[in-house]
């Protein structure tokens, strides 16, 4: 009689709660269904209630994704991932956040999609005829060919203050279709939008604490054309994203106490429950009752329990009823399994046993497996196939592999399963490694300025040759003999020959010409002056020279090459020179002068490149003895550059001025005649050396071929 009194409290708790917890039923996920039509794949969502508009989605580029959202909806196929591997598609996930559901299609690349609806349905359709058979009106289809013709773009960025402390982040943009990513990064939220622009008034840092969320800062910025959007914060919370029409909300939101408990979140509709002295079976009928799942009690779950709960999710209070009595549970869709821990231990290591026996008996088969962008020498050491010891392998205990080096296949025997996890493995990694085209720019440029001035004075007296008395005569006084600076001594002077054994006098008291500049050779002017009888001369020659020079060298070697895989492009010269041997003999060695560049590109997840450059621009310098030397211009860096783009790795500025003078003490110094007693020499000298390089990612060895070298 008390059980049954007892069992007519429970039932009436239930129907307590259910009374209490009615509502209107919303739409219901049933079921996910995949098909091929053609070259087309189509995703067919089943509900409890046909849609009266298409649901909003977005795609994602850098992980490749579709999301679509189904308001008012919940999750009714009893999982939360499917996998349908089926052309394109990896893996579908469900997820469901209140009332709304979120299918996310995980992708193998990005592909074209479009929504429709068809009763109970939501198809989407993937491929490139997809548009074909999308149900947007015709107007819609015009308007959303248009907007996407423009270039998306972030129009405002808000914050506000949801409930239950939740931090709301909006972004307006312009377009509804936006290629978008939201992840987390340890304590930010991270948000990518492709291809868009954010105006100059937006790109700046909000300081939002003061709002009592878990949202403490929010910063945005712009990366070529990928605008990024950070939302740090602090604290234990959970974040969710959603979007409608242009409006993409991002909302954190701070987990209670009650679901971080021993780090299980609890997610469960709360209920209260108040019993005295109830038995463990027919609680865990109330839960059952209470959330729609089977339960399934072994025969061994007994017991009494008393408790009181308020407000807490049923998830919780089913693990707290297992914690007190001692139990465990395993899911299995919709069902969940209840019994001890060591029953439900012990069975599982008795299955595991089974299995490893299975696997003993099994009979062993053995396929081929033909590599196609791989050495399978390298696949069969990698995955530890090659059997060395101390080098895990992916094969059991009785597998072998061997590899053919000539037709480049793997012969594999083991059991089917492990034959088929071999499969995956090569599915994964025998792919077509991506190339780079690395293009390098070395740029020199130099600019020059030099000017040069002098003069030679002499003076010359014939009157000895003419048969009178050389000098100049002053009244009252003797004659004095000003004859210039006669050396007699021809030969070394290079003067000009008059007789066998005679030469013209060297006349010039002052010889400070221009000097020559390169292979240049300065321009003069002469005056002369003599007197009536033509027997004394003085020689004036003004020589001057200025040279202006302006040059630039470009180089561009480029090369393409695997990711992670090293290049090296030269072209230059060896130089010869002699060089001693230990027996006292000589030898000819050679020394490069090539411009080089070696290069190691390294492909990231997001589509940028990490290059390890090694650039070496050298030329032949002055000569030295019989050799030369080596002018050397060189870069060695790592660098990480976005696909397309260009950075300057290095550059080197030098810049030269001198001046010279060179005069007679004395009379270079006087004003205005001074110059005629001294040379000037004038120098300024500007060079420049810049490196640029462009990495571009190939899409297969054609579009390589098709790069045109300029």
């Amino acid at each position: 009689m008390r059980q049954l009194v007892q069992r007519a409290g429970a039932m009436f708790w239930v129907l307590l709660l259910a009374a209490s917890i009615s509502r209107a039923e919303p739409n219901a996920l049933r079921a996910i269904d995949i098909s091929r039509d053609g070259d087309r794949i189509v995703l067919r969502a089943q509900l409890g209630h046909a849609l009266t508009t298409l649901p909003p989605s977005f795609a994602t580029i850098t992980s490749p994704r579709i999301v679509i959202d189904l308001p008012d909806t919940v999750n009714a196929t009893s999982t939360m991932r499917q996998s349908l591997d089926l052309g394109d598609v990896r893996h579908v996930d469900i997820v469901q956040a209140g009332t709304r559901t979120r299918i996310v299609i995980n992708l193998k690349r990005s592909i074209a999609h479009s929504t429709r609806l068809h009763d109970k349905e939501v198809q989407i359709i993937l491929g490139e005829s997809a548009s074909a058979t999308t149900s947007v009106t015709a107007s819609a289809a015009e308007k959303a060919a248009r907007i996407a013709s423009e270039r998306n773009a972030v129009v405002d960025i808000d914050f506000r203050r949801g409930d239950d402390g939740a931090g709301r982040v909006i972004i307006d943009l312009a377009r509804e279709q936006s290629a978008i990513d939201v992840r987390r990064q340890g304590q930010v939220v991270v948000i990518d939008l492709m291809k868009s622009a954010l105006p100059e008034l937006l790109r700046r840092r909000l300081d939002v604490k003061d709002f009592a969320t878990p949202v403490q800062e929010i910063s945005s910025s712009v990366n070529g054309d990928m605008v990024r959007i950070s939302i740090a914060a602090t604290g234990q919370w959970d974040h969710v994203a959603w979007q409608t029409d242009r409006r993409l909300v991002v909302e954190l939101k701070p987990q209670k106490s009650d679901e971080r408990g021993n780090g299980r979140g609890y997610r469960g509709e709360r209920l209260s429950l108040n019993f005295q002295n109830i038995e463990v079976r027919a609680l865990l009928q109330v839960i059952a009752d209470f959330t729609g799942l089977n339960v399934v009690a072994s025969d061994t779950v007994g017991g009494n329990v008393t408790l009181r709960l308020k407000d807490v999710p049923w998830d919780q209070a089913l693990d707290i009823v297992m914690q007190a009595r001692g139990l465990d549970m395993r899911k299995s869709g919709n069902v969940l399994w209840i019994a001890p821990k060591d029953e439900l231990l012990t069975k599982e290591r008795l299955e595991l046993e089974q299995r490893a026996q299975i696997n003993e008996l099994e009979p062993l088969v053995t396929e081929t497996f033909q590599l196609n962008y791989q050495k399978a020498e390298a696949f069969q050491k990698v995955f530890g196939l090659d059997g060395q010891p101390g080098r895990g392998s992916i094969l059991s205990r009785r597998g072998s592999a061997s590899a053919e080096p000539r037709s480049n296949k793997l012969f594999v025997t083991d059991t089917p399963g492990k034959l088929e996890e071999v499969r995956r493995l090569i599915q994964m990694t025998d792919v077509p490694q991506r190339q780079v085209m690395i293009e390098a720019r070395i740029v020199e440029a130099d600019d020059s300025f030099n000017k040069n001035l002098g003069a030679r004075l002499g003076y010359l007296d014939l009157n000895r040759a003419n048969g009178g008395t050389p000098g100049i005569h002053l009244p009252g006084t003797a004659r004095a003999a000003v004859t210039g600076n006669y050396l007699g001594v021809g030969e070394q002077t290079g003067q000009a020959v008059v007789t066998s054994g005679s030469y013209m006098p060297n006349t010039q008291f002052v010889d400070l010409p221009a000097g020559r500049i390169g292979t240049a050779n300065p321009g003069s002017i002469g005056f002369s002056l003599f007197s009536a009888g033509a027997n004394r001369f003085l020689n004036l020659e003004l020589t001057a020279l200025q040279a202006d020079g302006k040059g630039k060298i470009i180089s561009s070697p480029r090369v393409v090459t695997a990711d992670q895989q090293p290049a090296i492009i030269e072209q230059g010269e060896e130089i010869p020179y002699q060089q001693a041997t230990s027996s006292g003999a000589t030898s000819v060695q050679f020394k490069k002068a090539n411009l080089k560049l070696e290069v190691t590109p390294q492909i990231t997840p997001d589509g940028n490149i990490i290059l390890t450059v090694d650039v070496a621009k050298d030329s032949r310098g002055i000569a030295v003895g019989n050799s030369y030397a080596i002018d050397t211009k060189h870069v060695k860096t790592n660098v990480q550059v976005e696909n397309g783009g260009t950075v300057v790795l290095g550059g080197i500025f030098t810049q030269e001025e001198r001046s010279n003078i060179y005069k007679v003490p004395f009379f270079g110094d006087i004003p205005v005649l001074g110059q005629l007693f001294r040379q000037t020499t004038q120098l300024r000298s500007q060079k420049e050396l810049l490196i640029f390089i462009t990495p571009r990612i190939v899409a297969d060895l054609a579009a390589a071929g098709a790069v045109q070298i300029r």
